[in-house]
């Protein structure tokens, strides 16, 4: 293997702005800040959800957030600071580098991920049904 997931994250982690779990947890309900959540739908379902965090899979980022994209999602055409998370803060970060490095702007992950937020008592909610646009 010329370059492992440690690689990866370890370089992602050096060109991203990370927040710690408390710095996060101040943004939440700031409405010039959206959360958003790349974990797989089957995680959010059995461990919940950051109230508000919009739920955009790892899988599919790349081509919700681009807009030439017939599969772009609007909630990332707003003039907002974006903030992902994952479970750990590995996926996040991965993904906070590629939509920078695709132009997006003024975006971060969560250091610790989602399993930090909840030990450190950040509001957890439900999975909705249906996803916002």
């Amino acid at each position: 293997m010329k370059k492992g997931y440690k690689d990866l994250v370890g370089e992602a982690m050096a060109e991203v702005k990370t927040y710690s779990v408390e710095e996060a947890k101040a943004k939440l309900g700031d409405p010039n800040v959206q959360f958003v959540d790349v974990r797989d739908v089957r995680e959010l379902e059995r461990e919940g959800v950051i109230p508000g965090a919009f739920p955009a899979p790892r899988g599919m980022i790349e081509f919700w957030v681009d807009p030439d994209s017939p599969y772009f999602k609007p909630v990332f055409g707003e003039k907002k600071e974006f903030i992902f998370f994952c479970a750990a803060g590995w996926r996040s970060a991965l993904t906070t580098k590629t939509v920078q490095d695709m132009g997006l702007e003024n975006v971060a992950h969560i250091e610790g991920g989602f399993k930090a937020w909840k030990e450190a008592g950040g509001a957890v909610g439900v999975k909705e049904n249906k996803p916002k646009s």
